[in-house]
């Protein structure tokens, strides 16, 4: 069990290596998959296969790698597609979001739903850190100038309404 994750990796090595050797020996193959093989859509694929063996060896910790992997790929294709390539400025909390994904998708995985609702709460966070660190660099006009110190506030009322909610 300790070294499932250790397994997976070794595993998502070998298919990998398999999968280039036989895209050598298959030309077609490398025409059917040469959409996505591509620069950056690859790496969103490396995200879902580290996610797929993650599940066959059932080690569900490697939700959080794969969904970290998948969203920086995501946020290359984005950049990569606009040419904004600034935009990594505020698109960086996009992946504290991804890491509370990950930790949700596992706790699923494992029906351990103290996890789940950790995991939510960090997709929360980056949501929010999203939305303020858009707007503070111009690129998303929600709630007008005053947004990101609106935004602040209703987290802080967040904070305040769960830590009165929360079990002692």
């Amino acid at each position: 069990m300790k070294n499932r994750g250790q397994l997976a990796l070794g595993v998502i090595l070998i298919l990998l290596g398999g999968f280039f050797i036989a895209q050598q020996q298959i030309p077609a193959l490398k025409d059917w998959m040469g959409m996505y093989l591509e620069y950056p859509l690859n790496i969103v694929l490396a995200g879902a296969a580290i996610f797929l063996v993650g599940l066959l060896v059932w080690a569900p910790g490697m939700s959080v790698p794969a969904a970290i992997v998948a969203t920086v790929g995501g946020i290359l294709y984005y950049q990569d597609l606009n040419n904004d390539y600034s935009s990594w400025s505020y698109m960086w909390t996009l992946i504290i979001a991804a890491i509370g994904a990950g930790e949700a998708v596992t706790g699923l995985l494992k029906r351990s739903w103290s996890e789940v609702r950790s995991g939510l709460n960090t997709v929360v966070v980056g949501a929010v850190l999203f939305v303020i660190f858009a707007s503070i660099f111009g690129k998303l006009d929600l709630l007008g100038a005053y947004g990101p110190a609106i935004l602040l506030v209703l987290v802080g009322l967040w904070v305040l309404i769960r830590g009165l909610l929360r079990k002692n």
